[in-house]
């Protein structure tokens, strides 16, 4: 019988994204990948320090615990040889990833159908605009973000944002297009109406299911690794009730809902700790990396040029 990761939560993840490689990225971005190439080849035995996704990717192996239900991949734009010093961090560092695709230089967004990723995380601009045109969940690190010292390490915590994250970009249009007036008397008009899906969705979902199978497991398992979920929106009332409502028509649970009403994200991630946030304006994204591990999802109206 053939191998499948059909009911996997299966994570694509770039070695930049999981390991801190900002040093030969610099020399890859200068054009020489010769140069690159051979920096990695002499650091074969060396492994890598921690990336921006590092906590939350070891957070998420943790879930197989008594089941496998979580598939890590790196997924990369190295070349084959560079891809040993990956997966030679990943053993010292005690992560179990077997599989990984290298493609050296050349797009590897493809790679995405047959994995049938429910995540792609990345800090290629283009790679992640190129996932998410395809329908995958998928996020642009930023390499720069916190990595916070979580206290909760037998929890998961992610953080999201609604309209263009979870949500589809209809309401953030009329936003946009004619104020915030016009975009709060759409929400109420349409309150009964479910958004349409957004591109992390899928995830939010995913993660949904895996929380459900934990809280099965959790009486046979001493100390099990749990999923916390908020949304962190600048949506307030009365434009809050289709978000929730939205959520219900899924029959999707979140644990916190944060409607700010336009107050800065970051203070709010502060108190929440999250392993990772999602954010499709860059500028909320900016904010949050001084806080937390940050994706910005490059989907939506405001990131349409």
């Amino acid at each position: 019988m053939a191998i499948t990761l059909q009911d996997k939560l299966v994570v694509a993840i770039s070695s930049r994204a999981l390991f801190d490689f900002e040093e030969e990225n610099r020399v890859y971005e200068n054009g020489d990948l010769h140069a690159y190439e051979t920096l990695q080849r002499a650091r074969l035995s060396v492994p890598a320090k921690p990336g921006v996704a590092f906590p939350l990717i070891r957070k998420l192996l943790a879930l197989n615990a008594g089941a496998h239900r979580v598939e890590v991949v790196i997924l990369s734009r190295s070349d084959p040889i560079s891809g040993l010093r990956a997966f030679h961090s990943c053993r010292e560092h005690g992560l179990s990833i077997e599989r990984g695709v290298f493609t050296r230089g050349r797009a590897p967004f493809a790679y995405l159908k047959p994995l049938n990723a429910s995540l792609f995380l990345s800090a290629n601009q283009d790679d992640v605009r190129d996932a998410l045109t395809a329908g995958f969940p998928a996020a642009r690190v930023l390499p720069e973000s916190a990595k916070m010292a979580s206290k909760y390490p037998d929890e998961i915590r992610i953080a999201f944002d609604g309209d263009a994250v979870l949500f589809s970009d209809e309401a953030e249009q009329v936003f946009q297009k004619d104020g915030l007036k016009a975009f709060v008397g759409h929400e109420i008009h349409n309150k009964d109406l479910p958004l349409a899906d957004g591109p992390l969705k899928p995830l939010l979902e995913a993660l949904h299911r895996l929380q459900k199978l934990a809280d099965e497991a959790a009486p046979t398992q001493a100390a099990p690794m749990r999923i916390r979920t908020a949304l962190v929106t600048a949506r307030s009332a009365p434009a809050h009730e289709r978000a929730i409502r939205t959520l219900m028509a899924w029959n999707i649970e979140i644990d916190e809902a944060m409607f700010l009403g336009g107050l800065d994200k970051s203070a709010f991630l502060r108190e929440f700790e999250p392993d990772f946030f999602f954010d499709d304006q860059i500028g909320h994204c900016e904010s949050a990396r001084v806080v937390t591990a940050t994706g910005h999802v490059l989907s939506g109206i405001v990131n349409a040029s």
